[in-house]
């Protein structure tokens, strides 16, 4: 190598140090303001009579792909406040509050995944209308697959952030049990019953304690998390759609088998996954991937919710699948 050769090189190590400093700058300047200015603009759309939040954030670039989060069980749009902001630089994002969570409604009926479909079926005929790339975590992963395998036409792509599948205990129960644990939980999820647990789980002391069991690292359960977290819970309404969504979650008919819709999405799909995740198994990812060869898995050092304990590692990550995306 010549010295002029060498010269350059150290000079343009030395741009990207210095560009990666000015990148951490701006990330520590970003993450200090508020989380609501860190997820967009947030706006009220009325869904079939209820008020259902969303936000987005303009590209400026034109033609980019966009992007719609959807958040998991007990969260919000503020659970992707550390993603926002590198999705954005590349794509509109957009983000909805799913009815009975964060801002939206507190609707008392009925709840299953298909509603939750429905809902972000017409989201997108009503502001995006190209072909998506769809990102959830936990319960929002499972709506991500539901609306793929419904309408595939608006799906670019699918990003999922573990997946729960709610068929696998029914598989896990003998026919003769599965009556008798189904009149337990009827019984547990009584609004008599459950009501009064709601006001206590709601407390942020308690809300803290629940997010221990999800993040495996201790240092992301904020202050501001346990805000996002708890906040909605005070909201008109909410004990009574925490008993209907407890009643839906455990009727057979909540959430479709992954099995009968993973195996036929033709799209992209990455599913990223924590190795410490307490809240769904892991090994749960290899029974996917056996479904989807297509199906690319991820696994980090995290828990449930790898987008907020490690965003930096998740955004990189996001950021180059996107990128490979984009090229196709």
């Amino acid at each position: 190598m010549s010295l002029q050769a060498a010269q350059e090189g150290i000079k343009t190590s030395a741009k990207v140090k210095e560009l990666r400093e000015i990148q951490e700058v701006l990330t520590s300047e970003q993450n200090s303001l508020p989380w609501r200015q860190r997820v967009g603009n947030q706006r009220d759309w009325v869904w079939r009579g209820w008020r259902i939040r969303y936000t987005y954030w303009r590209s400026p670039l034109p033609g980019a792909t966009p992007i719609l989060l959807l958040h998991g069980f007990g969260a919000s749009i503020g659970h992707w406040r550390h993603n926002f902001s590198a999705l954005a630089e590349n794509h509109t994002v957009y983000a909805l509050d799913l009815l009975g969570f964060g801002g939206s409604a507190k609707a008392a009926i009925s709840y299953d995944t298909n509603l939750w479909v429905e809902l972000v079926w017409e989201f997108w005929l009503t502001f995006i209308r190209q072909p998506t790339v769809l990102m959830g975590n936990s319960i929002g992963s499972l709506v991500c697959v539901g609306v793929a395998g419904a309408h595939p036409e608006m799906v670019k792509g699918v990003v999922m952030i573990n997946l729960p599948d709610f068929s696998v205990r029914e598989e896990m129960l003998p026919p003769w049990l599965q009556p008798i644990v189904s009149s337990i939980e009827n019984l547990f999820t009584a609004p008599l019953l459950i009501k009064p647990l709601f006001y206590l789980l709601r407390r942020p002391a308690v809300v803290k304690k629940w997010a221990g069991m999800a993040y495996h690292n201790p240092e992301a359960i904020t202050e501001e998390l346990v805000e996002i977290l708890s906040s909605p819970a005070l909201d008109q309404g909410s004990a009574t759609t925490f008993a209907a969504l407890f009643r839906g979650m455990s009727s057979p008919g909540f959430a479709p088998p992954i099995g009968s819709i993973l195996p036929h999405l033709t799209m992209p799909l990455l599913l990223i996954w924590g190795r410490h995740d307490r809240m769904i198994p892991p090994n749960l990812a290899n029974r996917f991937a056996a479904m989807n060869p297509a199906l690319e898995i991820v696994a980090l050092d995290a828990g449930h919710c790898p987008h907020d304990e490690c965003p930096e590692v998740v955004n990189l990550i996001l950021c180059q699948w996107l990128s490979r995306l984009q090229e196709k």
